[in-house]
C-alpha cells in the first residue's frame, strides 16, 4: 500500500530558509514539497493548481506578509497553515496574532543554518503531520465563536460599573495550575478574558519560546481583570495574578515560610519540553496537596500526562479540556485516558467551573479546620 503523502507549500522570503526546509522534508517518508514561494502573492497564485495540504508561512515578507497571505488563504478554501516565525518581539505579536486568526501553529526559526535545519526536524516535521487533515473550518468556527464571546464581554465590562469584590484572602493557600500547548493561545484568551477575582494564584506553562512568552503574558493581561505577567524567580504566589512559564526555561515552585514563589530554571527537556507542564504541575501537587485544582488543555503530545497523576496521588482534583473545543485533543486526551483527569469540561463552560471548584476546595478545607478544632 502507497504511503499518501502530504503535499506541502513552502513559502519564505529567503531562499537559504526555502532550501533547509524543502532538504528536511526531503528525508521524511511522509511529507512531499509540491512548491515553493517567495512572498505571499507567489504563494496565493499557486494555491489553486497546486493543492497543498499544508502551507508552511514566513511571518514577515514584502509586498504580503504573513497574517494579509494568511487571511486571504482563510478566506478563498481554508488551508492548514503553520507559521514560521523569526525569533523577534516584532515577530512573535504578528505569529500570536496569526493564531488568533487562524493559523494552527507555528515554528521559530533560530539563528544559524545547523540550528534551524534542527528545529525544523524535531518541530516543523510533526507540526506538519499534526495539521495536516485538520478540519480548518471548524477551528476557524471555534475561534470566531470564542472572539465573539470575548468582545460581548469586553463591551459588557466597559459600560458596567458594578463593583466587584477583590476579598480574594481565603484562595491564598489554594493554587490553580494549568497546562496547555498548541492551540493554546486563543483558548487561554478566552479563558482569561472571562474569570474575575477573587481567584487562587494561578500558574500557567503554555509550550512557547523565550521570546514570546513575554509579548503573550501582556496580550492576556490586556483582556483580563487578572494580573498576569511572565514568570521570574522570586515572584510570590498570590491570589487574582497569574504567572506565565518563560519560554525555554522550567517553572518550579519553591515553599518559603507561608508564602510560595516561583523558581525559574535551566535544565533538559521533560516529557519532550521546556518548559514542562509536568515540572510545573509535580511541584504545585506537592506544595498544595489537595488544595491545588490542576486544568490540562489543547495540545499535542503527553506533556502534563504524569504531572496531573501526580495532583490527583496528592488529593488534588483535575479538570481536562473536552474534544470538541479543543484545537488539537492531544495532551488532554493522554491524561483522560491514563485516568488522571476528573472531569472534562468545554472551553465555554471554564471559568464557571473553575470558579465552582475553587468554593469546593474552600469549602471542604473550612470544614477540616472546623472538624480539627
Amino acid at each position: 500500500m502507497t504511503l499518501k503523502k502530504i503535499r506541502t507549500l513552502v513559502v519564505d522570503d529567503s531562499a537559504v530558509i526555502r532550501e533547509i526546509i524543502c532538504d528536511v522534508f526531503a528525508d521524511t517518508s511522509d511529507i512531499e514539497v509540491v512548491g515553493t514561494a517567495k512572498d505571499g502573492k507567489d504563494a496565493l497564485n499557486q494555491i489553486p493548481s497546486l493543492q497543498p495540504d499544508v502551507v508552511t508561512l514566513d511571518v514577515q515578507m514584502p509586498h504580503l506578509d504573513g497574517l494579509q497571505t494568511l487571511d486571504a488563504i482563510l478566506k478563498k478554501d481554508p488551508i492548514p497553515v503553520v507559521m514560521v516565525s523569526a525569533l523577534t518581539q516584532r515577530a512573535a505579536d504578528t505569529t500570536l496574532a496569526a493564531l488568533d486568526q487562524g493559523a494552527l501553529d507555528y515554528v521559530a526559526k533560530p539563528d544559524g543554518v545547523n540550528e534551524a535545519r534542527k528545529t525544523f526536524q524535531e518541530e516543523l516535521v510533526r507540526k506538519v503531520r499534526s495539521a495536516s487533515g485538520t478540519d480548518v473550518r471548524r477551528v476557524l468556527q471555534i475561534r470566531n465563536e470564542r472572539q465573539q464571546r470575548i468582545d460581548a464581554r469586553r463591551s459588557k465590562r466597559q459600560s458596567s460599573i458594578a463593583e466587584k469584590s477583590q476579598t480574594s484572602v481565603h484562595l491564598k493557600d489554594k493554587i490553580l495550575a494549568i497546562g496547555i500547548s498548541t492551540g493554546g493561545p486563543p483558548a487561554l484568551t478566552q479563558l482569561f478574558s472571562s474569570l474575575q477575582p477573587p481567584m487562587p494564584p494561578i500558574v500557567v506553562v503554555q509550550h512557547m519560546p523565550g521570546q514570546f512568552t513575554g509579548p503573550f503574558s501582556g496580550r492576556l493581561d490586556s483582556v483580563s481583570e487578572l494580573s498576569i505577567k511572565e514568570a521570574e524567580t522570586g515572584d510570590v504566589l498570590r491570589p487574582d495574578h497569574v504567572l506565565i512559564a518563560p519560554g525555554g526555561k522550567h517553572l518550579h515552585l519553591e515553599k518559603r515560610g507561608s508564602t510560595v514563589r516561583a523558581a525559574v530554571r535551566d535544565g533538559e527537556n521533560v516529557s519532550g519540553h521546556k518548559p514542562s507542564v509536568d515540572v510545573m504541575m509535580s511541584c504545585a501537587a506537592e506544595i498544595f496537596g489537595d488544595r491545588c485544582l490542576g486544568v490540562i488543555m489543547t495540545g499535542m503530545g503527553r506533556d502534563g500526562a504524569d504531572g496531573c497523576g501526580r495532583i490527583r496521588e496528592n488529593g488534588g482534583y483535575v479538570l481536562g479540556q473536552d474534544q470538541a473545543t479543543s484545537d488539537v485533543y492531544g495532551m488532554n486526551k493522554v491524561a483522560y485516558l491514563e485516568g488522571h483527569v476528573d472531569r472534562q469540561f468545554a472551553l465555554e463552560d471554564g471559568p464557571e467551573l473553575l470558579r465552582s471548584q475553587m468554593d469546593r476546595l474552600w469549602k471542604n478545607n473550612v470544614s477540616e479546620l472546623a472538624t480539627r478544632s
